[in-house]
């Protein structure tokens, strides 16, 4: 064998390396995709004040990615200030991505209902107002007729359950809210009791 044989042969070798390299990788991330995606579902819900909603599932297994928001108003780009006049029709609501192999929609309705009152018509605590209203804002049929049985079982309950139409996140500062302003009043005095109480109880 010359040379110039031995160089192709190399050549080929190497190239037959790095190609089945290369598929081996494709393939992992494209399997890895397509499970991640799968096994991936959300649920948008609203329980008065979202910075208490967001404090509560950001301590949850299970979640993917929190984001807060304003849905299913009349108002397109509403900002903080217009939702605080409650003429928007939006809701102040969390979006939430969670693993399904991990913690269920019902799981998370039974957290929902757990951290909030589910009987209270337009008003949590002391935040009063249309878009402190408790709603689950579904994304599929079979959320739809979980959701409706859960809530249906609850006694006076008056949370709304309604398909999600529009979502609009809201301000950057609005994210993360409670961890990045642990000494603002509004989170020592209302957010932190009822982390705690949930979690002790």
């Amino acid at each position: 064998m010359n040379f110039k044989q031995c160089f192709n042969n190399l050549g080929l070798a190497i190239l037959s390396k790095i190609s089945f390299k290369t598929f081996l990788l494709f393939l992992t991330v494209t399997l890895t995709s397509n499970i991640l995606h799968a096994a991936t579902d959300k649920i948008v819900v609203a329980g008065g004040c979202f910075w208490c909603v967001e404090a509560i599932f950001q301590r949850i297994n299970g979640i993917t990615e929190l984001k807060s928001g304003y849905c299913n108003g009349s108002t397109q780009n509403p900002s903080y200030e217009s939702i605080c006049t409650g003429q928007t029709g939006h809701a102040e609501v969390v979006k939430i991505e969670f693993d399904e192999s991990i913690v269920s929609f019902e799981e998370l309705l039974e957290v929902f209902i757990a951290t909030h009152d589910p009987t209270s018509l337009n008003q949590q605590g002391a935040d009063k107002g249309t878009q402190y209203r408790s709603a689950i804002f579904y994304v599929n049929d079979s959320q739809r007729e979980i959701a409706t049985s859960v809530i249906g079982n609850i006694r006076g309950a008056v949370t709304e359950i309604t398909e999600l139409d529009v979502f609009y996140p809201a301000e950057g500062y609005h994210q993360n809210y409670f961890n990045d302003n642990l000494n603002q009043p509004y989170c020592r005095m209302v957010i932190l009791p009822k982390i705690q109480k949930y979690f002790r109880d």
